[in-house]
């Protein structure tokens, strides 16, 4: 009980960090949970059905306060769900010993870009240019969502610092269209994993402690 509790604070905590800045979510849940022995398959499938919960909730927040242009969400979502069922896939039929290793080595290049691509930017706010192309986007989302799968996290670190750095959305509207195109890409994750894992293999009371955490935070975080 005291782990799901845990569990439960991490996602909230995780949630008000995503829901502000567009990332982070599923890299803090998925270093967590490695952290204490969940396989990455494992790891990574509960924290995407628990995003499915607070990236809804997340979405329809930043909806209401006006954060999102749908057509970059319209754009990104099927190329998020498709990187994201294959990267889900995948992860499902690596061994675990195997993929250790490679999900702490994506999880930690996945620190380094953020850093790297913010520090790019020397402090000073990007000129907002035409909004981004699907020649653009496209790739962008089937990257950002293979990545998401196989590493537990990945779709706000690519896809945030990607559009905040190109200067192609304001970054409200950046934070918001990536939270809300995230359902897509947890679905798509979560499938990826249903049929890879089997609904057997899949820990529901630490999908539900995230999820239970992140909705409540959710609201609060778009407000943010």
């Amino acid at each position: 009980m005291r782990k799901l509790i845990v569990l439960g604070v991490v996602g909230l905590v995780a949630q008000l960090i995503d829901g502000s800045l567009g990332m982070a979510y599923g890299v803090t849940s998925s270093t967590l949970l490695l952290a204490v022995g969940v396989a990455p398959a494992a790891a990574s499938a509960a924290v995407h059905f628990s995003e499915i919960g607070t990236s809804l909730v997340s979405g329809f927040s930043h909806h209401k306060l006006g954060n999102v242009d749908w057509r970059t969400v319209s754009i990104l979502a099927l190329p998020g769900f498709v990187g994201a069922f294959v990267g889900a896939t995948v992860l499902s039929n690596l061994d675990g010993a195997v993929a250790k290793p490679i999900v702490a080595v994506i999880l930690l290049g996945l620190g380094v870009y953020v850093v790297y691509r913010f520090l790019r930017l020397g402090g000073a706010r990007p000129t907002f240019k035409p909004r981004p192309s699907a020649g653009f986007l496209g790739p962008m989302g089937l990257v950002a969502g293979f990545l998401d799968a196989i590493g537990g996290g990945g779709w706000g670190p690519v896809g945030t610092t990607s559009l905040l750095s190109s200067g192609r959305l304001e970054p409200r509207k950046v934070v918001g269209s990536i939270d809300t195109s995230e359902f897509v890409v947890a679905v798509g994750g979560s499938l990826g994993f249903l049929f890879g894992l089997g609904a057997a293999n899949i820990n529901w009371g630490y999908a539900g402690a995230l999820l239970a955490g992140g909705v409540i935070a959710a609201p609060i975080a778009a407000w943010l």
